[in-house]
């Protein structure tokens, strides 16, 4: 498989996802914004959308869209942990935070990244908050679904990291903070950082060079 990625981009959760399960992929890091591979050549010859993430499978078949690929990717490799099986409600509770991250907080920042005046930031700064606002008061345990890390909770990993690269404080969101942090350890986490180089997600050296 090989997955194609933007530094600190959605696809960042994919990319953990990869180094979780371990299975076998090579990585392209490219410039989705100028739509530039690492070799320079046009990004559009392989992504007809244009977006990130895209996983290219060994069949020369390509997924995208950060949810599918994240449930390829777990139930190829049987991790139940981070996708449980299907037809249980555990999967669906894992799906439905996905959604959530996806359709409410992804969408929510999108225009953060626009050329856009202070009102119209105080409005979207003030649904982003909301966003967040909801995710802290809906967490059961120190994950998403309690106890366990899942899919749901790399992806929101990555999207709420956002709130750093944009000068949003997470103080008043204790729980998610502690998430966020919480993930932010995990090795498989700091592998694809380093990997994928600097980006719109950033954490904290644990062991900072004096």
């Amino acid at each position: 498989m090989k997955l194609y990625t933007h530094p600190g981009a959605s696809s960042l959760s994919v990319h953990i996802l990869l180094r979780e399960t371990r299975l076998p992929f090579d990585l392209e890091v490219v410039n989705v914004t100028a739509k530039v591979r690492a070799d320079g050549s046009d990004y559009w010859t392989v992504a007809r959308r244009g977006m990130v993430p895209l996983l290219e499978l060994d069949t020369g078949e390509k997924l995208t869209e950060n949810l599918v690929i994240a449930q390829y990717i777990c139930d190829r490799a049987g991790r139940h942990d981070l996708m449980p099986e299907a037809g249980t409600m555990q999967r669906y509770r894992v799906m439905e935070w996905q959604s959530y991250v996806a359709a409410e907080l992804h969408k929510s920042f999108v225009p953060m990244f626009w050329p856009i005046d202070d009102e119209t930031r105080a409005l979207v700064l003030g649904r982003i908050r909301n966003r967040l606002g909801f995710l802290d008061e809906g967490l059961i345990g120190p994950f998403l679904t309690g106890e366990t890390f899942t899919a749901a909770d790399a992806y929101l990993f990555v999207i709420g990291s956002w709130t750093r690269h944009f000068g949003i404080s997470t103080d008043e969101y204790p729980r998610l903070r502690n998430l966020l942090n919480l993930v932010s350890q995990r090795q498989s986490v700091r592998d694809a950082l380093k990997a994928e180089g600097r980006g719109l997600v950033v954490i904290d050296d644990p062991d900072p060079t004096p």
